[in-house]
């Protein structure tokens, strides 16, 4: 495998954009091809097989382009297809994201933390294995959050409608006692500013985009894949969707033009 190749990471929709801009940072003379498969969002309201079907084809595509891992920057698909990708393509590096328990588990000092994520994060496997390996002596209150990944998806990050969704589900966690709270969304980043205001500065918000972001060094740097150009990498972008809206939401949440093409 040439370490010029792109790293591919996939999402839903724009959500993956939370953790691109986290890989951009850690290892800027990566090249990476972004796909948003934003004709089938929201993922969270789909079975299971039919997320595992979606992500197959992406997966499929970002592999005919050449792509040396795949990145699954979505809750929802790694919750639901990260164990099925890797039966299927076991000689592929796959990255999922994972809700971060373990990090609001060790840093709590009330004993309570909260998560919010889609339902179908928390119906996955892999949420109920995190839980039991990371937060046997904690509190985990779990909130879904129906109807976000739309709202932020339809560029209202900051609307006051998003912000009364936000207060209803996070109010009762903070009375609870949370004293963390993870971000179970790739999504939901682009609404921190609002969830720090409502929960005030007594409760740690936990994004894991910059972990996930160290452990795809981790990873390339075993297997001798870095890319070791000096030169800035470059980012393609791909959407089974709208391509001049996803252009104009690119520009508002990264504050960055890129060249977006129909996949």
């Amino acid at each position: 495998m040439n370490k010029d190749a792109p790293i591919g990471i996939f999402d839903s929709g724009l959500g993956g954009l939370s953790v691109l801009r986290r890989v951009r940072e850690e290892l800027p003379s990566e090249n990476i091809i972004y796909y948003a498969d934003s004709a089938h969002i929201p993922y969270g309201e789909k079975s299971l097989e039919e997320i595992r079907k979606l992500s197959l084809g992406v997966t499929e595509f970002l592999l005919e382009k050449g792509c040396k891992m795949i990145v699954i920057a979505c809750n929802t698909a790694s919750a639901a297809a990260l164990k099925f990708l890797r039966e299927e393509f076991p000689h592929v590096i796959f990255v999922g994201m994972e809700p971060a328990v373990k990090p609001a588990a060790e840093q709590t000092q009330s004993g309570i933390v909260g998560v919010i994520a889609t339902a179908a994060t928390f119906q996955g496997e892999l949420f109920a294995s995190v839980i039991d390996r990371f937060a046997q002596n904690v509190t985990v209150l779990q909130q879904p959050c129906p109807g976000l990944v739309r709202q932020i998806e339809n560029g209202e990050t900051d609307s006051p409608q998003t912000e009364e969704m936000l207060r209803g589900w996070l109010e009762p966690m903070k009375e609870k006692g949370i004293d963390a709270l993870v971000l179970g969304c790739t999504h939901y980043p682009f609404v921190e500013k609002t969830i720090a205001k409502i929960l005030g500065p007594g409760v740690q918000i936990i994004d894991p985009a910059p972990a996930v972001a160290r452990r795809i060094k981790f990873l390339l740097g075993g297997e001798k894949l870095l890319n070791e150009n000096p030169q800035k990498g470059r980012v393609a972008y791909f959407t089974s969707g709208d391509t001049e809206k996803f252009s104009g939401m690119l520009e508002m949440l990264l504050h960055e033009k890129g060249n977006v093409r129909k996949a």
